[in-house]
């Protein structure tokens, strides 16, 4: 008798837990961020990105007037990166109309530029703010317009206006961007 109570209970065990690893590869599949990747070529394609060089970068960086420039280098295979993405996307709205400029530059993994990289600009809404650059294209002059970045760790967020500039090295809170776009705008 206890040996078929013991069968029939690790049985509704075993099915119950079929059940729920079906439940569980579900919902991974409908929330994976393997999904964003296998975005179909005809949508991804649609997105045209630029690519900058180090010489198109320095001026950008550089430029010197009454506009508040925020740069932020990032990759998409970044988690720390991918984590910021929403704070940014959030101040873009709030200053909608203000002299605030975003640029977003892709760095690294030049072969995923169309596959991943295309993904994530047309999934961010981003795509008119994205640039490419090959940072194997970089040399160490490159990196003397900052003084915390040698190019080795991202994300990494140059603010500029006019002639005051700041960084930001790693991944930034809410707070901390609210903050540092505040100084610059008051």
């Amino acid at each position: 008798m206890k040996k078929i109570i013991l069968t029939v209970l690790l049985a509704t065990v075993f099915i119950g837990c079929k059940k729920e690893a079906e439940k569980t590869e579900e919902n991974i599949s409908a929330t994976d961020s393997t999904n964003i990747q296998s975005t179909p070529e005809s949508e991804t394609s649609k997105i045209s990105l630029k690519e900058v060089d180090q010489k198109g970068l320095t001026e950008i960086l550089s430029k010197n007037n009454d506009t508040l420039y925020v740069t932020n280098f990032f990759a998409t295979w970044c988690g720390p990166c991918m984590m910021e993405m929403p704070h940014f996307k959030k101040k873009i709205e709030e200053l909608k109309g203000q002299p605030v400029k975003f640029t977003f530059i892709n760095i690294f993994n030049k072969p995923d530029w169309q596959t991943e990289v295309s993904a994530f600009a047309q999934t961010s809404g981003l795509a008119n703010k994205i640039l490419l650059l090959d940072d194997s294209k970089l040399n160490q002059d490159f990196f003397e317009n900052f003084q915390q970045w040698s190019g080795n760790n991202i994300p990494f967020t140059f603010f500029r206006k006019g002639d005051k500039t700041e960084e930001s090295l790693g991944s930034m809170s809410e707070e901390m961007l609210n903050s540092k776009i505040d100084s610059f705008l008051k």
